[in-house]
This record gives C-alpha cells, structure tokens and sequence, in this order.
C-alpha cells in the first residue's frame, strides 16, 4: 500500500528477501523482477543486537542545544511517506548545488542524524521507494522497518528516515604499515535502484567487528509555543492569541503578525531620550512582563540582564528566542508593562 518497491539490506550486498509492494501515488513504475537483486536471506542468528539508542549531537541555530528528547517530534512512518520531498538547490555561499530532500508541509522540519551499527550480518533494514524511475536515478527512498533483532535495532534510526549518506572505514597496506581510510557514498534523493548500487560500491566486510556509520535525515514536527497577549488596560483592548514556533524572536515574531510593540513610557538606556532601537537592545520599547513559561525563553545575556536587573519577568522582545531549547509550551506576556504600573 506504500510503495512500489522495497527491499531487506544484508552486509555488504544488502541481502534478504526481496518483497513487492502496490503503485504509491508518488512512484512513476512498478516493481519488475528483472531488477531484483536477490541473495539467499541470512540467517536469524546473524542479527543479533545489543545497540542502544545512540545520542546525537544537535544544535539548532537560534533555539541552541535541545533540553528534551527530540524523538517526541517524530512523525509515524504515514506521515513522513506524505511529506517527504525534493527540491533542486542551486549553490549557495552554505550549500552545494543539488536535489535535497526537504518536508512539504511548513510546519515540518528536515533534521539530520548518525548513527554508527554493524555492518556484518546486515543492517537490519526495509527500503522502500517513494518516487523514482527516472533515468538519472533520481528519486526518494526512505526506510520502511527495522528490523526486529538486526544491527539497526535499538541504535535509534526509525522508519520513516531517509539515509542520505554511508561512511566506512578501509584498512590499506602500504609495505609493513596499515592504514586507515574512509570511503563515503551520498545516497540523498536517489531512487531504490541507484540506492543498492550506492550501498554495493562500499567495500566488503572483513571482520565482525566492521561498522557503517550512517547518516539518516528525518522529518519531525517544529515545537509550537502557544502565546497569549495582555494589552494595558488602558489601551482597552482583548487578550490575543499567536502561535510561534521554538527559535523565533519574540519581537520579530510579534511584529510579522500584526502585533505593535511601542511602549510610550519607555526610555532609550543608551542616550535616555526616546524612540525605537532597532533590536539593539537599548531602547526597551519591546520590553514585556512574562506571567507565565520564562522557561520557554533564551537565558539573558549581559547587557539585558543588567538593564532589566530591578524587572525579573520582563524581557527584551528584541533579544528573546522563544522555544529556546527545542521546547515547547504555553506563553503568557503583558505588553508594556510600565503601562500596567501606572
């Protein structure tokens, strides 16, 4: 019901039973046994496992280090089979040119994960493709199970991820030395065919103890952080609602949704006249009073800190990331505080 071809990976050349799916909307042909790449399956006491999910090193721009398991914004494997596609890049000052996989719905987020397993006995994994059948071998593959017991199990990876990379090492003897070199293959926005071939060029297995480090890249949800706005009571004015997502600048954010932000009774703490900063921190127009998930926030720095030190719930909008962390959560913040105090 989900696609148009899939395979179980094994060793070196990805072995085990080859299974024939129905059309997925996404894929342009059909499975045909001609294109099969079938070795006798291995046997069950070669996928033993004692992996343990691996933890990753992640870091997200404004939002910084997570604070919680990010696996509680994974998609299930539907989802995912829904969002994913591709998209043609063209070089950048940060990015190569080339097709990248990337999530449809906005509200999504493309994240990239390593996870290193062993290689002999198999991976343990169930490819399935979502869209190929062009002659460049241009397509989407992604995983459609692990493999209960097999190498994979238990290190992390889930369906629903793409593998967008392999890296092996490969011992070399150059006279009475041995070394070491590593040997990488990209299998981003590949189709299943040019996947196996991808996965097939790493060198053999020699050894038990051989490993792959793969890198996977994952759909998942962005946090949301639910706002409620109190406006002065003399503005006269109703509580509003916005919904931002872990990351944003608070000032930025509000200001994009139509909400102002011009306290009238602030002072500039640079030259103690009037008028807005700019986001430089100095001005204190888009100051707030938080009633509810400063822990929600990016953590003070120097400057805010001091200037507010006689405030503990207000911050500087300018200089706030809401989320920060990964998190998510409910927000309370009243606008222009010093207008609450008159």
């Amino acid at each position: 019901m989900i696609s148009s071809r899939n395979k179980s990976l094994a060793a070196a050349a990805l072995v085990a039973t080859t299974i024939c799916g129905t059309i997925n909307a996404f894929s342009t042909r059909c499975a045909s046994s001609n294109h099969h790449h079938h070795i006798s399956t291995t046997s069950t006491s070669l996928f033993s496992s004692t992996a343990q999910e691996q933890e990753q090193e992640l870091f997200y721009a404004a939002a910084g280090s997570p604070s919680v398991d990010m696996n509680k914004y994974n998609l299930p494997l539907p989802s995912c089979i829904e969002n994913w596609t591709a998209v043609l890049q063209a070089e950048t000052s940060m990015q190569s040119a080339g097709i990248f996989l990337k999530a449809k719905d906005s509200e999504l987020f493309v994240d990239s994960l390593r996870f290193t397993i062993r290689r002999s006995g198999g991976l343990g994994l169930i490819l399935t493709e979502l869209a190929g059948g062009r002659e460049d071998g241009v397509g989407i593959t992604i995983i459609e199970e692990v493999v209960d017991g097999g190498n994979a199990d238990g290190s992390g990876i889930q369906p629903g991820d793409s593998i967008v990379g392999l890296t092996v090492k490969k011992s070399i003897s150059k006279g009475i030395n041995v070394e070491e070199e590593r040997v990488s293959v990209s299998t981003e926005c590949l189709s299943y065919d040019a996947t196996i071939e991808a996965l097939m060029s790493l060198p053999e297995v020699v050894s038990d103890d051989d490993k792959v480090t793969l890198t996977v890249k994952r759909l998942r949800r962005q946090p949301k952080i639910s706002v409620k706005l109190q406006y002065p009571p003399s503005d006269n004015l109703p509580d509003a609602s916005i919904e931002l997502f872990a990351g944003e600048n608070l000032r930025r954010a509000m200001l994009t949704r139509g909400i102002k932000l011009n306290d009238k009774f602030a002072e500039r703490f640079d030259s103690g006249g009037m008028g807005d900063c700019g986001a430089d921190g100095t001005c204190a127009t888009c100051v707030v009073s938080v009633g509810k998930g400063m822990d929600l926030l990016s953590p003070m720095k120097q400057q805010e800190e001091q200037i507010l030190k006689t405030k503990p719930r207000w911050r500087m909008a300018c200089k706030t990331v809401v989320g920060f962390g990964m998190t998510e959560g409910d927000l309370t913040i009243q606008l222009s505080p010093r207008q609450w105090e008159i």
